[in-house]
């Protein structure tokens, strides 16, 4: 094995263009080839030491997080968790601490597993992936760069370099809310995040809710905008979670039957939209909204 560490992102995408493979915090790397999923790479290029992978800062129309930015940073740094909230309920809910202090937002989104947290937060809030080679730079929206179990559109010389988010409309807010059977190193049974905007009597004015877990790749519900508009948060669960579970197409698994999914999906669904409005009504839910509101294990 050929290991290099990047001194530039230059370096980092001559790497990649010769064949080497990127490492940030090598998190899915190490454990997938543990377990006989994958052989590790034949070379490997580091690049958790580019500074600017690192950055999450404010753009003309939103916000631009490194594809190196960490889970840790996302569930602590004040802009996502007033703003993006959904974002930062999903990266407190990932793996154990030492995973989130080392495995990074553009790891997540590139590995491209139906299960990931971050990846229905991230639908709902709008963001778009930039990645790049030595051709050039393009931006690819999450729904075309998925394109099934561990699989994306990106070509094998193309590094993602960064996540933009498009700014937030005022009075609104998002969470994710996650079935799990134990609080810690667990991944999702489902998961569903939710983003609402609310009118100015008190009613939904548009919506979003993506699932993670029920397909095989994340997917975004259509219709839920029209079926919330107009209507109070709380006269509008019940029809989410129909909706939600006639969405799904989950599998049976050890983990659970697709017949149980689907309905817990649905459950979880509604519990994000009820906790996205009375964010976006200004009440104060802790992150991740999982333990304030008292959803999946006890411990």
């Amino acid at each position: 094995m050929s290991f290099m560490i990047a001194g530039s992102l230059e370096e980092a995408l001559t790497a990649l263009a010769a064949g080497a493979r990127p490492v940030a915090g090598g998190t899915d790397l190490v454990v997938g080839a543990r377990q006989g999923k994958a052989p590790l790479p034949t070379s490997l290029v580091a690049i958790d030491r580019l500074a600017e992978l690192t950055q999450i800062e404010p753009t003309d129309g939103g916000i631009r997080i490194g594809a190196s930015v960490t889970h840790a940073r996302l569930l602590t740094d004040p802009t996502i968790v007033s703003d993006y909230t959904a974002l930062a309920d999903a990266a407190a809910l990932v793996g154990s601490p030492s995973t989130r202090n080392v495995g990074t937002l553009g790891g997540n989104v590139m590995n491209a597993s139906p299960a990931m947290d971050t990846g229905a937060p991230l639908m709902v809030l709008g963001a778009v992936a930039e990645v790049q080679s030595e051709r050039g730079s393009r931006t690819v929206d999450l729904s075309d760069l998925w394109t099934g179990p561990g699989q994306t559109s990106a070509k094998v010389d193309e590094l993602c370099v960064a996540i933009d988010l498009p700014s937030r409309p005022a009075r609104s807010g998002s969470a994710y809310v996650r079935l799990e059977y134990r609080r810690a190193m667990e991944i999702a049974v489902v998961g569903a995040a939710a983003s609402v905007t609310l009118a100015d009597d008190g009613t939904i004015s548009d919506g979003s809710v993506a699932l993670s877990a029920v397909a095989p790749t994340i997917i975004e519900v259509d219709g839920v905008a029209e079926l919330m508009a107009g209507h109070l948060p709380d006269a509008v669960g019940a029809a989410i979670a129909a909706a939600v579970a006639e969405a799904a197409e989950p599998i049976s698994d050890l983990r659970a039957s697709d017949s149980y999914r689907r309905h817990t999906v649905g459950v979880m669904a509604a519990r994000a939209v009820d906790a996205a409005a009375r964010r976006a009504a200004g009440e104060e839910i802790s992150v991740p909204v999982n333990r304030a509101i008292g959803v999946g294990a006890s411990r």
